[in-house]
Protein backbone atom coordinates (compact mmCIF):
# COMPACT_ATOMS: atom_id res chain seq x y z
CA UNK A 1 0.00 0.00 0.00
CA UNK A 2 2.78 2.16 0.00
CA UNK A 3 2.06 3.16 -3.75
CA UNK A 4 -0.96 4.37 -2.99
CA UNK A 5 -0.48 5.61 0.74
CA UNK A 6 1.97 7.97 -1.27
CA UNK A 7 1.46 9.49 -2.70
CA UNK A 8 -0.44 11.80 -1.84
CA UNK A 9 -2.68 14.90 -1.90
CA UNK A 10 -6.33 16.24 -1.05
CA UNK A 11 -8.91 17.37 -3.41
CA UNK A 12 -11.18 19.27 -3.13
CA UNK A 13 -14.68 18.00 -1.35
CA UNK A 14 -17.00 15.82 -3.49
CA UNK A 15 -20.66 16.52 -3.24
CA UNK A 16 -21.65 13.38 -2.76
CA UNK A 17 -19.57 10.39 -0.88
CA UNK A 18 -19.76 7.75 -3.45
CA UNK A 19 -19.25 7.54 -6.80
CA UNK A 20 -21.31 6.07 -9.60
CA UNK A 21 -19.76 3.02 -10.83
CA UNK A 22 -21.64 2.98 -14.26
CA UNK A 23 -19.45 6.28 -15.07
CA UNK A 24 -16.16 4.12 -14.38
CA UNK A 25 -15.74 2.00 -17.88
CA UNK A 26 -15.40 6.06 -18.92
CA UNK A 27 -12.05 6.02 -16.96
CA UNK A 28 -10.96 2.71 -17.55
CA UNK A 29 -7.76 2.20 -20.08
CA UNK A 30 -6.18 -1.54 -21.31
CA UNK A 31 -3.86 -2.73 -19.16
CA UNK A 32 -0.94 -0.64 -18.58
CA UNK A 33 1.91 -0.47 -21.26
CA UNK A 34 5.17 -2.59 -20.60
CA UNK A 35 8.40 -1.69 -22.61
CA UNK A 36 11.09 -3.98 -21.62
CA UNK A 37 14.34 -3.14 -21.74
CA UNK A 38 16.79 -3.12 -24.68
CA UNK A 39 18.99 -5.58 -22.04
CA UNK A 40 15.77 -7.47 -20.95
CA UNK A 41 16.02 -11.60 -21.14
CA UNK A 42 14.14 -12.79 -23.87
CA UNK A 43 13.22 -16.62 -22.12
CA UNK A 44 10.87 -17.15 -19.96
CA UNK A 45 12.14 -17.01 -16.61
CA UNK A 46 10.27 -18.81 -13.77
CA UNK A 47 10.39 -19.11 -9.95
CA UNK A 48 9.48 -21.66 -7.43
CA UNK A 49 7.04 -20.63 -4.14
CA UNK A 50 8.99 -18.17 -2.93
CA UNK A 51 12.18 -17.37 -4.88
CA UNK A 52 10.80 -14.27 -7.17
CA UNK A 53 12.92 -12.33 -4.70
CA UNK A 54 16.23 -13.49 -6.93
CA UNK A 55 14.30 -12.52 -10.33
CA UNK A 56 15.98 -9.40 -12.08
CA UNK A 57 13.73 -6.83 -13.25
CA UNK A 58 12.81 -7.14 -17.46
CA UNK A 59 12.49 -3.49 -17.47
CA UNK A 60 14.86 -0.35 -16.31
CA UNK A 61 14.50 2.86 -15.90
CA UNK A 62 12.94 4.78 -19.03
CA UNK A 63 13.87 8.29 -20.01
CA UNK A 64 11.13 10.52 -22.07
CA UNK A 65 11.59 11.64 -25.16
CA UNK A 66 10.73 15.17 -25.10
CA UNK A 67 12.16 18.99 -26.35
CA UNK A 68 12.80 20.76 -23.06
CA UNK A 69 13.33 24.75 -23.43
CA UNK A 70 16.95 24.07 -21.58
CA UNK A 71 18.72 26.67 -19.91
CA UNK A 72 22.51 26.99 -21.25
CA UNK A 73 25.49 28.51 -19.08
CA UNK A 74 26.56 30.57 -21.98
CA UNK A 75 22.58 32.62 -21.77
CA UNK A 76 23.53 36.35 -20.74
CA UNK A 77 20.37 36.44 -18.12
CA UNK A 78 20.74 33.89 -14.78
CA UNK A 79 17.97 35.63 -13.41
CA UNK A 80 14.40 33.95 -12.74
CA UNK A 81 11.64 34.90 -10.49
CA UNK A 82 11.49 31.36 -8.65
CA UNK A 83 13.97 28.25 -9.22
CA UNK A 84 12.30 24.61 -8.29
CA UNK A 85 15.16 21.87 -6.93
CA UNK A 86 13.81 18.55 -8.24
CA UNK A 87 11.43 17.59 -11.28
CA UNK A 88 9.06 15.12 -9.26
CA UNK A 89 5.52 15.51 -9.43
CA UNK A 90 5.16 18.42 -6.63
CA UNK A 91 8.47 20.07 -8.63
CA UNK A 92 6.49 19.95 -11.99
CA UNK A 93 3.24 20.88 -10.84
CA UNK A 94 4.24 23.46 -8.99
CA UNK A 95 6.11 25.12 -12.48
CA UNK A 96 3.15 24.58 -13.84
CA UNK A 97 0.91 26.64 -12.05
CA UNK A 98 3.19 29.26 -11.84
CA UNK A 99 4.46 30.14 -14.81
CA UNK A 100 0.87 30.50 -15.96
CA UNK A 101 1.17 33.73 -14.38
CA UNK A 102 3.65 34.35 -16.55
CA UNK A 103 6.67 34.35 -13.74
CA UNK A 104 10.18 32.96 -14.91
CA UNK A 105 10.68 29.49 -13.48
CA UNK A 106 13.41 27.27 -13.93
CA UNK A 107 13.37 23.58 -12.48
CA UNK A 108 17.22 22.35 -11.75
CA UNK A 109 17.38 18.32 -11.61
CA UNK A 110 19.85 16.10 -12.28
CA UNK A 111 17.70 14.27 -14.76
CA UNK A 112 14.44 16.18 -16.01
CA UNK A 113 13.47 13.50 -18.20
CA UNK A 114 13.98 10.61 -16.46
CA UNK A 115 11.07 8.23 -15.37
CA UNK A 116 9.93 8.78 -11.73
CA UNK A 117 10.70 5.30 -10.24
CA UNK A 118 8.05 5.37 -7.52
CA UNK A 119 4.31 3.77 -7.90
CA UNK A 120 1.35 5.95 -7.83
CA UNK A 121 -2.47 5.20 -6.66
CA UNK A 122 -5.09 7.42 -5.86
CA UNK A 123 -8.60 7.69 -5.38
CA UNK A 124 -10.39 8.19 -8.84
CA UNK A 125 -12.70 11.58 -7.24
CA UNK A 126 -8.99 12.91 -6.31
CA UNK A 127 -7.84 13.31 -9.94
CA UNK A 128 -11.14 13.48 -11.50
CA UNK A 129 -11.45 16.64 -9.56
CA UNK A 130 -7.52 17.39 -10.77
CA UNK A 131 -8.58 17.35 -14.25
CA UNK A 132 -5.88 14.11 -14.30
CA UNK A 133 -8.18 11.60 -15.52
CA UNK A 134 -6.38 11.13 -18.52
CA UNK A 135 -3.16 10.31 -16.75
CA UNK A 136 -5.07 7.12 -15.26
CA UNK A 137 -3.89 4.27 -16.92
CA UNK A 138 -6.19 1.42 -15.04
CA UNK A 139 -9.43 1.97 -12.39
CA UNK A 140 -11.00 -0.32 -10.56
CA UNK A 141 -14.50 -0.02 -9.56
CA UNK A 142 -14.35 -1.20 -6.02
CA UNK A 143 -11.52 -1.63 -3.70
CA UNK A 144 -11.18 -4.57 -1.11
CA UNK A 145 -10.16 -4.70 2.97
CA UNK A 146 -9.44 -7.76 4.28
CA UNK A 147 -9.60 -7.46 8.31
CA UNK A 148 -8.99 -11.54 8.71
CA UNK A 149 -10.64 -14.33 7.30
CA UNK A 150 -14.02 -13.61 7.48
CA UNK A 151 -15.82 -11.77 4.64
CA UNK A 152 -13.63 -8.52 3.05
CA UNK A 153 -15.04 -4.96 3.34
CA UNK A 154 -15.59 -4.12 -0.15
CA UNK A 155 -15.17 -0.07 -0.46
CA UNK A 156 -17.78 1.72 -3.24
CA UNK A 157 -14.94 4.06 -4.25
CA UNK A 158 -13.28 3.45 -7.66
CA UNK A 159 -9.61 3.54 -7.61
CA UNK A 160 -6.92 4.34 -10.12
CA UNK A 161 -3.27 3.54 -11.35
CA UNK A 162 -1.69 6.19 -11.71
CA UNK A 163 0.44 6.59 -15.49
CA UNK A 164 3.60 7.84 -14.46
CA UNK A 165 4.48 8.50 -18.15
CA UNK A 166 1.19 10.50 -18.90
CA UNK A 167 1.43 12.74 -15.73
CA UNK A 168 5.13 13.40 -16.50
CA UNK A 169 4.66 14.44 -20.27
CA UNK A 170 1.16 16.09 -19.75
CA UNK A 171 3.46 18.26 -16.58
CA UNK A 172 6.33 19.05 -19.42
CA UNK A 173 3.59 20.26 -21.70
CA UNK A 174 2.43 22.48 -19.95
CA UNK A 175 5.39 23.88 -18.81
CA UNK A 176 6.87 24.42 -22.05
CA UNK A 177 3.72 26.08 -23.51
CA UNK A 178 4.34 28.68 -20.30
CA UNK A 179 8.02 29.04 -21.08
CA UNK A 180 9.78 27.07 -17.92
CA UNK A 181 13.02 26.22 -18.65
CA UNK A 182 14.92 23.68 -17.08
CA UNK A 183 18.66 22.83 -16.08
CA UNK A 184 20.22 19.53 -16.17
CA UNK A 185 22.24 19.76 -13.11
CA UNK A 186 22.87 19.02 -9.10
CA UNK A 187 22.54 21.35 -6.86
CA UNK A 188 25.09 22.01 -4.27
CA UNK A 189 23.91 24.82 -1.98
CA UNK A 190 21.73 28.15 -1.80
CA UNK A 191 22.61 30.99 -0.66
CA UNK A 192 20.13 33.49 0.49
CA UNK A 193 20.84 37.83 0.69
CA UNK A 194 18.01 40.04 1.81
CA UNK A 195 16.02 40.34 -1.47
CA UNK A 196 17.21 37.65 -3.47
CA UNK A 197 18.66 34.01 -3.41
CA UNK A 198 21.43 31.81 -5.37
CA UNK A 199 21.81 28.27 -6.17
CA UNK A 200 24.79 26.85 -6.69
CA UNK A 201 24.80 23.85 -9.07
CA UNK A 202 27.48 20.80 -9.25
CA UNK A 203 28.35 22.17 -13.09
CA UNK A 204 29.59 25.55 -11.66
CA UNK A 205 26.46 27.09 -12.75
CA UNK A 206 25.11 30.11 -10.16
CA UNK A 207 21.08 30.81 -10.22
CA UNK A 208 19.53 33.83 -8.78
CA UNK A 209 16.15 33.85 -7.78
CA UNK A 210 13.67 35.82 -6.25
CA UNK A 211 12.52 32.52 -4.69
CA UNK A 212 13.92 28.97 -4.17
CA UNK A 213 11.62 26.41 -3.82
CA UNK A 214 12.76 22.59 -2.49
CA UNK A 215 10.79 20.37 -4.25
CA UNK A 216 13.79 17.70 -4.28
CA UNK A 217 12.11 14.88 -2.11
CA UNK A 218 12.84 13.49 1.60
CA UNK A 219 16.73 13.31 1.92
CA UNK A 220 17.04 17.05 0.92
CA UNK A 221 19.20 19.34 2.77
CA UNK A 222 17.80 22.55 1.94
CA UNK A 223 15.00 22.78 4.14
CA UNK A 224 14.92 23.75 8.08
CA UNK A 225 13.61 22.20 10.65
CA UNK A 226 13.89 23.84 14.31
CA UNK A 227 12.36 20.43 15.86
CA UNK A 228 13.47 17.00 16.15
CA UNK A 229 12.53 15.23 13.41
CA UNK A 230 10.60 12.05 15.11
CA UNK A 231 9.73 10.31 11.99
CA UNK A 232 7.12 7.24 11.91
CA UNK A 233 7.95 5.31 9.15
CA UNK A 234 6.29 3.54 6.08
CA UNK A 235 8.11 0.59 4.03
CA UNK A 236 6.99 -1.56 1.24
CA UNK A 237 8.64 -4.01 -1.39
CA UNK A 238 6.24 -3.88 -4.54
CA UNK A 239 6.74 -5.75 -7.62
CA UNK A 240 4.71 -5.36 -10.86
CA UNK A 241 5.12 -9.73 -11.91
CA UNK A 242 3.56 -11.60 -14.98
CA UNK A 243 1.79 -14.77 -12.91
CA UNK A 244 0.41 -18.40 -13.66
CA UNK A 245 -2.37 -17.04 -11.90
CA UNK A 246 -3.80 -15.28 -9.29
CA UNK A 247 -6.80 -15.32 -6.67
CA UNK A 248 -7.56 -11.53 -7.01
CA UNK A 249 -11.15 -10.17 -8.52
CA UNK A 250 -10.28 -7.94 -11.41
CA UNK A 251 -12.98 -5.94 -10.78
CA UNK A 252 -11.07 -4.76 -7.59
CA UNK A 253 -7.83 -3.69 -5.57
CA UNK A 254 -6.53 -4.72 -2.66
CA UNK A 255 -6.28 -1.88 -0.63
CA UNK A 256 -5.04 -4.12 2.70
CA UNK A 257 -5.35 -7.34 3.78
CA UNK A 258 -4.10 -7.81 7.09
CA UNK A 259 -4.85 -11.35 7.39
CA UNK A 260 -1.77 -13.42 8.61
CA UNK A 261 -2.69 -17.29 7.82
CA UNK A 262 0.18 -17.12 5.66
CA UNK A 263 2.49 -17.55 8.77
CA UNK A 264 1.03 -20.74 10.15
CA UNK A 265 4.17 -22.40 9.51
CA UNK A 266 6.44 -19.69 9.94
CA UNK A 267 6.54 -18.73 13.97
CA UNK A 268 9.13 -16.33 13.81
CA UNK A 269 7.68 -13.95 11.55
CA UNK A 270 4.32 -14.28 12.37
CA UNK A 271 5.48 -13.21 16.26
CA UNK A 272 7.09 -10.45 14.74
CA UNK A 273 4.00 -9.44 12.31
CA UNK A 274 1.53 -9.95 15.56
CA UNK A 275 3.67 -6.98 16.99
CA UNK A 276 4.42 -4.56 13.98
CA UNK A 277 2.04 -5.54 11.23
CA UNK A 278 2.19 -5.70 7.47
CA UNK A 279 -0.12 -6.18 4.88
CA UNK A 280 -0.68 -6.57 1.42
CA UNK A 281 -1.90 -3.80 -1.29
CA UNK A 282 -2.37 -5.62 -4.55
CA UNK A 283 -3.57 -4.17 -8.18
CA UNK A 284 -4.85 -6.83 -10.46
CA UNK A 285 -4.19 -5.73 -14.11
CA UNK A 286 -5.34 -9.04 -15.58
CA UNK A 287 -5.44 -12.89 -14.85
CA UNK A 288 -1.85 -12.98 -15.41
CA UNK A 289 -0.13 -9.28 -14.00
CA UNK A 290 -0.55 -7.69 -10.94
CA UNK A 291 1.12 -5.58 -8.66
CA UNK A 292 2.25 -6.93 -5.56
CA UNK A 293 3.01 -5.07 -2.38
CA UNK A 294 3.67 -5.92 1.32
CA UNK A 295 3.67 -2.66 3.31
CA UNK A 296 4.17 -1.83 7.17
CA UNK A 297 1.76 1.05 7.39
CA UNK A 298 3.76 2.71 9.93
CA UNK A 299 6.55 2.15 12.24
CA UNK A 300 8.99 3.16 14.62
CA UNK A 301 12.08 2.36 14.53
CA UNK A 302 11.70 1.09 11.10
CA UNK A 303 10.77 -2.26 10.05
CA UNK A 304 13.79 -4.25 8.22
CA UNK A 305 13.30 -3.86 5.12
CA UNK A 306 14.61 -7.99 4.85
CA UNK A 307 11.77 -8.73 7.11
CA UNK A 308 9.20 -7.00 4.96
CA UNK A 309 10.22 -9.07 1.74
CA UNK A 310 10.00 -12.94 3.62
CA UNK A 311 6.68 -11.89 4.47
CA UNK A 312 5.68 -11.04 1.25
CA UNK A 313 7.55 -14.67 0.41
CA UNK A 314 5.25 -16.26 2.80
CA UNK A 315 2.03 -14.74 1.83
CA UNK A 316 2.25 -15.19 -2.04
CA UNK A 317 3.53 -19.09 -1.17
CA UNK A 318 0.46 -19.12 0.80
CA UNK A 319 -1.95 -17.35 -2.11
CA UNK A 320 -0.57 -20.02 -4.72
CA UNK A 321 1.25 -16.99 -6.60
CA UNK A 322 4.40 -18.35 -8.78
CA UNK A 323 5.41 -15.04 -9.96
CA UNK A 324 7.31 -16.34 -13.49
CA UNK A 325 8.49 -12.54 -14.22
CA UNK A 326 8.75 -9.46 -12.32
CA UNK A 327 8.35 -6.62 -14.85
CA UNK A 328 9.46 -3.97 -11.57
CA UNK A 329 10.62 -3.79 -8.90
CA UNK A 330 10.60 -1.09 -6.32
CA UNK A 331 11.16 -0.31 -2.41
CA UNK A 332 9.15 2.25 -0.98
CA UNK A 333 10.25 4.06 2.17
CA UNK A 334 8.38 7.30 2.89
CA UNK A 335 9.11 9.14 6.52
CA UNK A 336 5.79 10.42 8.05
CA UNK A 337 4.62 12.43 10.86
CA UNK A 338 7.27 14.61 12.62
CA UNK A 339 7.39 17.87 12.67
CA UNK A 340 6.40 20.86 10.18
CA UNK A 341 9.68 22.79 8.24
CA UNK A 342 9.95 26.32 10.10
CA UNK A 343 8.11 28.44 9.16
CA UNK A 344 8.80 30.82 7.77
CA UNK A 345 12.32 30.41 5.84
CA UNK A 346 14.27 31.48 2.79
CA UNK A 347 13.50 28.05 0.80
CA UNK A 348 9.72 27.52 0.22
CA UNK A 349 9.17 23.33 0.17
CA UNK A 350 6.78 21.96 -1.84
CA UNK A 351 6.09 17.47 -2.04
CA UNK A 352 7.47 15.04 0.37
CA UNK A 353 9.54 17.72 2.61
CA UNK A 354 6.97 20.51 2.93
CA UNK A 355 5.62 18.19 5.27
CA UNK A 356 2.22 17.32 3.17
CA UNK A 357 2.35 13.79 3.16
CA UNK A 358 -0.65 12.03 5.33
CA UNK A 359 1.07 11.55 8.15
CA UNK A 360 -1.52 8.36 9.17
CA UNK A 361 -1.31 7.02 5.64
CA UNK A 362 1.50 8.05 3.27
CA UNK A 363 -0.63 9.36 0.84
CA UNK A 364 0.68 12.66 -1.07
CA UNK A 365 0.68 12.53 -4.77
CA UNK A 366 -3.06 13.84 -5.37
CA UNK A 367 -2.63 15.86 -2.61
CA UNK A 368 0.74 17.37 -3.59
CA UNK A 369 -1.48 18.36 -6.84
CA UNK A 370 -4.11 20.03 -5.21
CA UNK A 371 -1.99 22.45 -2.89
CA UNK A 372 0.58 23.72 -5.80
CA UNK A 373 -2.43 25.97 -7.21
CA UNK A 374 -2.45 27.40 -3.89
CA UNK A 375 0.94 27.79 -2.96
CA UNK A 376 1.26 29.47 -6.85
CA UNK A 377 -1.59 31.54 -6.30
CA UNK A 378 0.75 33.02 -2.87
CA UNK A 379 3.68 33.35 -4.99
CA UNK A 380 1.86 35.26 -7.54
CA UNK A 381 0.79 37.29 -5.64
CA UNK A 382 3.95 38.97 -4.57
CA UNK A 383 5.69 38.27 -8.36
CA UNK A 384 3.01 38.44 -11.16
CA UNK A 385 2.33 41.51 -12.63
CA UNK A 386 4.19 44.38 -11.22
CA UNK A 387 4.11 43.71 -7.92
CA UNK A 388 7.71 42.93 -5.93
CA UNK A 389 6.97 41.50 -2.80
CA UNK A 390 10.61 40.21 -2.16
CA UNK A 391 12.66 38.88 1.04
CA UNK A 392 10.71 37.67 4.41
CA UNK A 393 7.07 39.22 3.72
CA UNK A 394 7.57 36.70 0.15
CA UNK A 395 8.56 34.07 2.06
CA UNK A 396 6.32 34.50 5.02
CA UNK A 397 3.09 34.69 2.18
CA UNK A 398 3.76 31.37 0.63
CA UNK A 399 4.74 29.14 3.90
CA UNK A 400 1.41 30.39 4.99
CA UNK A 401 -0.54 29.71 1.87
CA UNK A 402 0.81 26.06 1.59
CA UNK A 403 0.10 25.87 5.59
CA UNK A 404 -2.23 28.33 7.07
CA UNK A 405 -3.64 27.70 10.75
CA UNK A 406 -6.35 25.49 9.93
CA UNK A 407 -4.70 22.93 7.83
CA UNK A 408 -1.69 22.94 10.72
CA UNK A 409 -4.29 22.06 13.12
CA UNK A 410 -5.77 19.58 11.41
CA UNK A 411 -2.29 17.63 10.48
CA UNK A 412 -1.81 17.83 13.86
CA UNK A 413 -5.02 15.34 14.03
CA UNK A 414 -3.44 12.78 11.12
CA UNK A 415 -0.30 12.91 13.16
CA UNK A 416 -2.10 12.38 16.39
CA UNK A 417 -3.88 9.44 14.11
CA UNK A 418 -0.42 8.25 13.49
CA UNK A 419 0.94 8.02 16.82
CA UNK A 420 -2.07 5.74 17.76
CA UNK A 421 -1.88 3.50 15.43
CA UNK A 422 2.08 2.71 16.12
CA UNK A 423 0.73 1.62 19.31
CA UNK A 424 -1.74 -0.77 17.95
CA UNK A 425 -0.33 -4.79 17.48
CA UNK A 426 -2.17 -6.86 14.58
CA UNK A 427 -5.15 -7.31 16.35
CA UNK A 428 -5.44 -3.82 18.03
CA UNK A 429 -4.93 -2.79 14.03
CA UNK A 430 -7.60 -4.93 12.63
CA UNK A 431 -9.94 -3.71 15.03
CA UNK A 432 -9.55 -0.15 13.82
CA UNK A 433 -9.96 -0.89 10.33
CA UNK A 434 -12.51 -2.37 11.15
CA UNK A 435 -14.49 0.26 12.87
CA UNK A 436 -13.08 2.88 10.19
CA UNK A 437 -14.52 1.55 7.26
CA UNK A 438 -17.59 1.29 9.30
CA UNK A 439 -18.41 4.79 9.18
CA UNK A 440 -20.51 6.85 6.62
CA UNK A 441 -18.21 7.27 3.87
CA UNK A 442 -17.88 10.89 3.62
CA UNK A 443 -15.53 10.57 6.85
CA UNK A 444 -13.69 7.44 5.87
CA UNK A 445 -12.84 8.63 2.52
CA UNK A 446 -12.22 12.35 3.69
CA UNK A 447 -9.48 10.92 6.31
CA UNK A 448 -8.04 9.49 3.34
CA UNK A 449 -7.92 12.53 1.66
CA UNK A 450 -7.50 14.94 4.51
CA UNK A 451 -9.95 17.02 3.64
CA UNK A 452 -11.75 17.05 6.62
CA UNK A 453 -12.07 20.01 8.84
CA UNK A 454 -11.23 20.00 12.67
CA UNK A 455 -14.79 19.64 13.66
CA UNK A 456 -15.08 16.88 11.67
CA UNK A 457 -12.27 15.08 12.33
CA UNK A 458 -13.76 15.30 15.89
CA UNK A 459 -16.81 13.72 14.89
CA UNK A 460 -14.75 11.47 13.51
CA UNK A 461 -13.31 10.40 15.93
CA UNK A 462 -16.15 10.12 18.34
CA UNK A 463 -18.22 8.25 15.83
CA UNK A 464 -14.84 5.52 15.40
CA UNK A 465 -14.89 5.21 19.52
CA UNK A 466 -19.05 4.47 19.41
CA UNK A 467 -18.93 1.97 16.55
CA UNK A 468 -15.85 0.45 18.05
CA UNK A 469 -15.57 -3.21 19.66
CA UNK A 470 -15.14 -2.86 23.35
CA UNK A 471 -11.38 -4.15 22.96
CA UNK A 472 -11.02 -1.60 20.24
CA UNK A 473 -12.16 1.00 23.28
CA UNK A 474 -10.16 -0.36 25.48
CA UNK A 475 -7.29 0.26 23.04
CA UNK A 476 -8.17 4.15 22.83
CA UNK A 477 -8.80 4.64 26.50
CA UNK A 478 -5.51 2.57 27.32
CA UNK A 479 -3.06 4.01 24.68
CA UNK A 480 -4.44 7.15 23.33
CA UNK A 481 -3.92 9.59 26.29
CA UNK A 482 -0.74 10.34 25.54
CA UNK A 483 -0.88 11.17 21.87
CA UNK A 484 -3.89 13.08 22.91
CA UNK A 485 -2.12 15.37 25.59
CA UNK A 486 1.04 15.76 22.73
CA UNK A 487 -2.24 17.01 19.97
CA UNK A 488 -3.82 19.31 22.57
CA UNK A 489 -0.58 20.78 23.69
CA UNK A 490 0.57 21.26 19.83
CA UNK A 491 -2.73 22.59 19.22
CA UNK A 492 -2.63 25.12 21.77
CA UNK A 493 0.89 26.56 20.90
CA UNK A 494 -0.21 26.65 16.91
CA UNK A 495 -3.46 28.81 17.75
CA UNK A 496 -1.40 31.42 20.41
Amino acid sequence: MATCLRLFPSAPAAKTSQLNHKLTPLFGCPKPRITPSRKSHHRIQSSKFGSFLDLKPESEPEFLDFDLSWFHPADKSRRFDVIIIGSGPAGLRLAEQVSRYGIKVCCVDPSPLSMWPNNYGVWVDEFESLGFLDCLDKTWPMASVYIDDDKPKHLDRPYGRVSREKLKTKLLENCVCNGVRFHKAKVWNVKHEEFESSVVCDDGTELKASLVVDASGFASSFTEYDKPRNYGYQIAHGILAEVDCHPFDLDKMVLMDWRDSHLGNEPYLRANNSKTPTFLYAMPFDSNLVFLEETSLVSRPLLPYTEVKNRMVARLRHLGIRVKKVIEKEKCLIPMGGPLPTIPQSVMAIGGTSGVVHPSTGYMVARTMALAPIVADAIAECLGSTRMIRGRPLHHRVWNGLWPLQRRCTREFYSFGMETLLKLDLDGTRRFFDAFFDLDPYYWQGFLSSRLSLRELLFLSLSLFGNASNPSRFDIVTKCPVPLAKMVGNLALETI
